[in-house]
């Protein structure tokens, strides 16, 4: 995941980065403030430089802050995730003429890919990207993924089959009734009691009638998960399809 901005950036063994590691976490944060963003003065990084300390993450929240983060310290992947970015923006800001130089990668078809994935012209490592599609999965309660292509995908999948224009005057229909007579159905029981038994057939059929929705809506649900975990990667630099 973070493999490609790190080495942009010539982080020292770069897939070699693990983010669960505490240690490894906290240098990676101080190497990015130290070498590449540099938001504080020398001086004032000393909270931010004492990694083996507890008040270690109040320090990087207070970092996070001042960056006007969309992130917390909680939100580890997330987080880092976006001072990497943000590193690679300034590392091109002070190297413009180096990277203005160098020789774009061949296109394969890239307004035939435009046309048929319209997400291809986004920009996936954007901070503001990612802040906005996070914002959007928590907003619809949709899980977190890593790659947040996925993430953006799922949102439309949801948006589309639940809050189109057609999809809420479907809902908004009132269902009418389907009159059913209750001897055609047998209880299975007796209570011993002619008014018990017909009202213990009508909470059997509501419960069958639950049932089948809820079938239906994992139905959906299934349907929704393949149309994400069948889509294959694409890799549009290169021409070829996999991971």
């Amino acid at each position: 995941m973070f493999q490609r901005k790190l080495t942009a950036l010539d982080y020292h063994n770069p897939s070699a980065f693990d983010c669960t590691d505490d240690t490894q976490y906290r240098n990676c944060v101080v190497w990015l403030e130290d070498q590449k963003i540099r938001h504080y003065k020398i001086e004032d990084r000393g909270n931010l430089r004492n990694i083996p300390s507890s008040d270690w993450p109040e320090a990087y929240q207070k970092y996070l802050q001042d960056l006007n983060c969309p992130f917390g310290v909680q939100e580890k992947q997330e987080s880092v995730d976006w001072l990497m970015g943000l590193a690679v923006r300034y590392e091109y800001g002070d190297n413009v003429d180096k990277y203005k130089n160098c020789e774009p990668l061949a296109a394969f078809s890239n307004s035939a890919i435009a046309v048929v994935d319209p997400l291809f012209n986004l920009d996936g490592d954007s901070p503001d990207f990612k802040a906005g599609v996070t914002a959007l999965a928590n907003i619809l309660k949709i899980q977190r993924h890593d790659d947040y292509l996925v993430m953006l995908k799922a949102i439309r999948i949801l948006i589309q089959d639940r809050l189109s224009p057609e999809a809420i005057t479907k809902a908004s229909q009132k269902q009418e009734g389907i009159p059913v007579g209750l001897d055609k159905h047998v209880l299975g029981f007796d209570t011993g009691d002619a008014t018990l038994n017909e009202a213990a057939q009508i909470l059997r059929l509501l419960h069958i009638e639950e049932l089948r929705e809820l079938q239906t809506r994992i139905n959906e649900a299934i349907v929704a998960v393949q149309a994400i975990i069948a889509d294959p990667k694409t890799d549009h630099r290169l021409g070829k399809v996999g991971r």
